[in-house]
């Protein structure tokens, strides 16, 4: 308990640069505190204590504003910054060093019971109102843009913006694609970085189809030239420079 509270503090000042003082930030950080009621009223929740664990957290979510279910796991080194709003449904899974700010819900698409709330795996940052719905995975170091709704799993290292939730092309990918615009000649505006356009996206598509096929066909060259037909190979490509000219 205490080995958890000292690390709840820790992190704190790790991310939040508003933190001053240990005494502070054990006395006027409400994401702290619930974490703590938490921490008790889940422990009541296993061992059988149903009522008494929801009304502990209900005084929880009175005093800090943050509703967080009894059932719900949370790993170690989670921090809630600000906080009034949060909602962490009841089979909610959190993993460790993750991160969520105020007005996030990590909800619930269904009345049946049983899994209905999102899995978060480690190092996930969920920015301010954002909505998480569903027995989804969000995997390792994703990250959520705010007022995000977010319905569906997450690969590793992804970031999701917009409603509803779309995946920010990867730097690399992005790099790739503005090259092949440039050289076939395409205004590369038409592939930002972040496309939930749907015509957008269908020319961000057709310009990894495009480079895709020149990947194969200087592969095919190469091996070509490799398997002892270079003089032929070379006899078609100046025949072809003289048909340009």
């Amino acid at each position: 308990m205490f080995s958890h509270l000292k690390e709840d503090i820790a992190c704190v000042f790790e991310r939040d640069p508003a933190a001053r003082t240990t005494f502070e930030v054990i006395t006027a950080y409400p994401g702290l505190h619930a974490i703590i009621f938490h921490r008790m009223s889940h422990a009541l929740w296993k061992h059988g204590f149903f009522w008494l664990a929801r009304l502990l957290s209900h005084f929880a979510r009175w005093v800090t504003g943050i509703e967080i279910h009894p059932g719900a796991t949370i790993g170690r080194r989670f921090f809630i910054d600000h906080g009034m709003g949060v909602v962490i449904g009841e089979t909610a899974e959190i993993g460790d060093d993750c991160t969520l700010y105020h007005g996030v819900t990590l909800g619930g698409t269904t009345w049946n019971k049983g899994k209905r709330h999102p899995t978060l795996k480690n190092g996930v940052v969920i920015g301010a109102g954002a909505k998480v719905l569903g027995p989804i995975t969000l995997n390792d170091d994703v990250r959520i843009g705010s007022n995000s709704v977010v319905v569906k799993d997450v690969p590793e290292g992804a970031t999701v913006v917009g409603v509803p939730g779309q995946l920010v092309i990867p730097r690399e990918k992005q790099e790739k694609r503005e090259e092949m615009a440039e050289k076939i000649g395409f205004d590369a505006y038409g592939a930002a970085q972040d496309m939930p356009d749907p015509v957008a996206n269908a020319i961000g598509s057709m310009l990894d189809h495009i480079h895709n096929l020149e990947t194969e066909i200087n592969e095919m060259r190469e091996n070509i030239y490799n398997e002892g037909s270079a003089d032929a190979w070379q006899v078609g490509k100046t025949r072809k420079t003289k048909e340009e000219e």
